[in-house]
């Protein structure tokens, strides 16, 4: 959205006597979506924008057609017109990012690589810390409501606890935010969300496990500051945006730009046909071999998706990425990671040391022979 209002294909159209403001052609988008590498086709433009009027991100100026047509059409953001569904997930989410950006930007941030376990984790925070740090900047007006404010975070799986083992405390428990708000996406990962899945599920992209700090360049969806806005034209619309706001719980903000949350390619039913012990993987005799693979990241990751835990499998591989080059297929259990032994620990946990460590990734994955 902020990209179309920097590249003027948004801006105030005049159609039979009548101004729409802040609408765009939908010809001249899905023209720039494939100049802009953000589709490969037409049709699969087309699909993106759909999906964009499906979750009521954009819609007809009129309200006169319910799907996205490649014509002389115009459609607007809702965003840019106040009549953007804020829901209370919408909130939480808008909310998260508002404080993820407000604590990256600061120069002593809380937020820290810490190791524990002799694991390292990225963007980590003490309990007590950030309830601190939301009293002190007046996110919230007293402790109470910075735990309060915490657990809707986590709830919402935006933060957890390192492990997922805890719910958010005022204590000295390390937590991290397991969205990075930052991370580069692409408009195509869209078509692969499941509606099914919740946040919680998996903070990455299809078939990539990508870096948490990208190379320079490559920061971001967005190509504007993260907190740019677009002032709303008509002040019956900015009315009737506070208002779906509402006023009546403190903790969410309407100001922050709202990017799409990391969607996955998500199964949820696993490509095993059985479930696999350990003890089955490692007992005498067992028909599995154990290959050791060295995986070069690209620009965006490895290409493949990790799923399960103890032992963890392999759900996903994307045909053209550097796993699948590698030798890695799907249903190979991950026996090490990094000369680390992993058959004991959870998928959330192995994508961490994944994400943390460096480009070149060795892994040991045991295989059927079967």
């Amino acid at each position: 959205r902020l990209r179309l209002h920097d590249g003027k294909l948004i801006k105030d159209r005049r159609y039979h006597l009548r101004t729409y403001p802040n609408c765009f052609v939908a010809k001249e988008l899905t023209d720039w979506l494939i100049d802009h590498k953000e589709a490969p086709d037409r049709e699969t433009g087309i699909r993106l924008m759909q999906k964009l009027m499906d979750h009521y991100i954009i819609h007809h100026v009129c309200d006169e057609h319910s799907d996205y047509k490649d014509a002389k059409l115009l459609y607007r953001f809702r965003k840019d017109d106040g009549t953007f569904p804020l829901s209370k997930d919408v909130k939480v989410f808008m909310r998260g990012q508002s404080l993820y950006e407000k604590l990256v930007s600061m120069e002593e941030s809380i937020l820290k690589v810490r190791e524990e376990n002799s694991v390292k984790y990225q963007r980590t925070f003490l309990g007590c810390e950030m309830i601190d740090w939301l009293v002190q900047e007046g996110e919230a007006e007293n402790r109470k409501e910075a735990v309060e404010l915490g657990r809707a975070l986590l709830e919402h799986g935006i933060i957890q606890h390192i492990s997922n083992r805890h719910h958010f405390f005022d204590s000295d428990i390390l937590y991290q935010f397991w969205i990075n708000f930052r991370r580069r996406c692409r408009l195509t990962e869209l078509l692969n969300e499941n509606s099914s899945r919740t946040l919680s599920e998996s903070p990455d992209s299809p078939f990539c496990l990508r870096k948490l700090n990208p190379d320079p360049g490559n920061t971001s969806f967005l190509s504007v500051q993260t907190n740019k806005e677009i002032k709303i034209v008509s002040a019956v619309r900015r009315s009737s945006i506070t208002s779906l706001a509402g006023n009546s719980n403190p903790y969410f903000s309407t100001t922050p730009t709202l990017v799409f949350p990391p969607v996955a390619e998500c199964n949820p039913k696993s490509v095993l046909k059985r479930p696999v012990t350990n003890e089955e993987l490692l007992s005498p005799g067992a028909p599995y071999v154990k290959k050791t693979l060295t995986i070069v990241g690209d620009a965006v990751g490895w290409g493949f998706v990790v799923r399960g835990g103890r032992p963890c499998h392999i759900q996903a591989v994307d045909p053209g990425g550097p796993a699948a080059a590698a030798g890695m297929k799907v249903c190979q259990f991950v026996f090490s990671v990094n000369g680390m032994y992993v058959l004991h620990l959870d998928y959330q946990t192995i994508s961490s040391l994944i994400m943390t460590g460096p480009r070149t990734l060795v892994m040991e994955v045991m295989e059927s022979i079967e």
